[in-house]
């Protein structure tokens, strides 16, 4: 059961001024829990606890995201507004959207992308975000999250990976083009989502992969160059709204942490400590006392593939860990793959409601 003291939303403000709450936090953000696995917890849910997937969630997650709706005309199958096209590509009991069309793929210049339709923020109903915030928190004061302001993931799926790369070296105004454009809309975007809802959003989500499994997918002036000042504007707008930055990475972003101090994160998501050089230990003692933490629950081995105990013991140990004086969320690194077993998904929420040795 909730506590009787403390809201989410209490819980959730309360470690993020690293201070100790009744339990540690708990969300799913960037996360989910993939059809095939959902189905299974589902099942064991129902025959064990009589509770369906939505009555457990609701009982233990202490963020709620929040989005306006869509209001722009209806968008071809497939295709977001950005004007990009997803197909769904099997992996066997379920499929991924894969993307089958980069818009700006044959982008030579300026030029090509002044004629391009970019979306603007008339595509939205801002005007009904009062309301949702409303219904939102009648079921229980929720910390709430808008979403989603990727900048390098937005360019990179209207040009195509390897060619915004190629643009980062042979064509750099081309690149700054993409990004800037992308950039404009995401704050515009963020703009009208916190004046719409003063006071009430707690964390703005805002992500960009730059990390693979051995490393950083660039290198740190890259970065520091073509990605890193589009956020700092963008974090610097979301902070006048006395709102935080959760910012997610994949990967191996170790090298990149002080930069992204720098930047104006609050939060660092994900935290895939499965991926080299990514440490609990080090972030904690090194920016503990200046970042946040969301995440670090392993989708690759743990929760997949340990037991129930193994994953009880990840729980604890990031509690432990990263929760110490508050500044930890706890979730899942990323989305809850297929084949994981139910009884491991519980053991990750459940323990985490019930482990908590710093209070």
């Amino acid at each position: 059961m909730k506590s009787a003291s403390l809201t989410s939303r209490e819980r959730v403000r309360l470690a993020l001024e690293h201070q100790t709450t009744d339990r540690i936090p708990v969300a799913m953000v960037c996360a989910g829990v993939n059809a095939p696995a959902r189905a299974a917890l589902a099942d064991l849910l129902k025959r064990e606890r009589g509770l369906s997937v939505e009555a457990y969630l609701d009982d233990r997650l202490d963020v709620a995201g929040i989005a306006p709706p869509y209001r722009g005309p209806a968008l071809p199958p497939g295709q977001d507004i950005w004007g990009v096209t997803r197909q769904p590509v099997s992996y066997g009991p379920a499929c991924y959207s894969e993307i089958a069309v980069y818009p700006l793929a044959g982008a030579t210049s300026t030029a090509d992308l002044e004629a391009y339709p970019w979306p603007t923020t008339d595509l939205f109903d801002y005007g009904a975000m009062p309301a949702l915030v409303r219904q939102t928190q009648a079921r229980g004061e929720r910390c709430l999250m808008i979403a989603n302001a990727n900048i390098f993931e937005s360019a990179w799926y209207l040009r195509g990976f390897e060619r915004l790369f190629m643009d980062f070296i042979d064509n750099p105004d081309l690149a700054h083009g993409i990004l800037s454009r992308v950039a404009r809309f995401h704050m515009a975007h963020f703009e009208r989502l916190l004046s719409a809802a003063p006071g009430e959003i707690d964390l703005a989500f805002t992500a960009d992969d730059i990390g693979g499994q051995n490393g950083l997918l660039m290198s740190l002036p890259m970065w520091e160059e073509f990605i890193r000042p589009y956020h700092a504007r963008l974090n610097d707008l979301i902070h006048r709204f006395g709102v935080r930055v959760i910012y997610h990475s994949d990967g191996a972003v170790m090298e990149a942490v002080p930069g992204l101090v720098a930047m104006g994160i609050d939060v660092l998501q994900a935290l895939q400590f499965d991926a080299a050089g990514m440490d609990p230990v080090a972030l904690k003692r090194d920016v503990g006392d200046r970042l946040c933490f969301e995440g670090g629950i392993s989708v690759q081995t743990t929760l997949p593939f340990g037991t129930p105990d193994a994953v009880r013991a990840e729980v604890r140990q990031r509690i432990d860990v990263l929760g110490r004086d508050g500044g930890y969320i706890l979730g899942p690194a990323h989305a809850i793959q297929a084949g994981t077993p139910p009884e491991n998904i519980l053991a990750m929420f459940d323990t985490a409601r019930d482990y908590y040795p710093h209070r």
